[in-house]
Formats: structure tokens, sequence, C-alpha cells
């Protein structure tokens, strides 16, 4: 069975921002060359995601919208997190859309859905932080 490891990183200009990652893991899984197993991509940093989705722009927004909803960046002193930071929401975001994802490798692809895409989401950008990918199989 072959291990192959590599990370990606990421320094956004934004705060909060979605990047399609599917193109990078692919280069990965072409590097690694594992044909049958198995991809893992997760966010080596609590205040960001990786997740599985459509590309497309207004469910970019509508997600968004929903999670500044369900955890708003302001007012900071909502949170009890915040003390010399002003992240908490970023926290609670990271963990709404999740940390990591696994796909299936099948004849040396990513077995993804006819639209489905891997993210990276970032909930409190404007430094340089990372993503793991690692594939095992044969």
């Amino acid at each position: 069975m072959k291990s192959f490891r590599k990370e990606l990183w990421f320094e956004l200009p934004k705060r909060r921002q979605l990047i399609n990652i599917t193109p990078e893991v692919d280069a990965a899984l072409r590097e690694s060359g594992v044909r049958e197993g198995l991809c893992l991509v997760n966010a080596m940093h609590i205040t960001a995601s990786v997740f599985i989705n459509d590309d497309e722009s207004g469910l970019h927004h509508d997600f968004e919208v929903w999670l500044e909803k369900l955890a708003p960046e302001k007012p900071h002193s909502q949170y009890r997190h915040n003390g010399g930071e002003d992240n908490a929401d970023a926290h609670l975001k990271r963990t709404i859309m999740g940390r990591e994802v696994v796909v299936a490798i099948t004849a040396g692809r990513l077995d993804l859905g006819p639209w489905e895409q891997i993210f990276y989401g970032e909930f409190d950008g404007r430094r340089r932080k990372r993503a793991l990918i690692k594939i095992i199989g044969e």
C-alpha cells in the first residue's frame, strides 16, 4: 500500500472566502500514483474548513448569509472566546462546515458525484494557513 502526503498553503486577503481546491487535489492524486484507495483532505487550522458541495456562486453567497446568521462575526463582545482575539465566529463556522472530507479513489480518479467539488473554507483569513492531503491505496 502506498501513502502520500501533501500540504496546500493559503494566505487569503479576505476574512472569509471559499476556494475550490479540486484541481489541486486532482494534481496530488496524479502525483501519488494511487489508482485505488482513499483521499483525505483536512483543514489544519481550527478556523478553516474543508467540505464538498457544488461550485455555484449563488450557493456560495447563500453559505455566507446562512453562516453569518448562525454565528455572526459582530458584535465581538457576544462571545466569551473573544478576549485578545475576535474570531469566535470563525471557530463556530468551521464546526458547522466540517474539518475534512474523504473521497474514494477509483481507477486513478477522485470518485466524486456529478456536481461535487472540494472546497477550502476560510473563516478567519489574512494569515498563512494550510490544508493536508493524505492519500492511501494501491
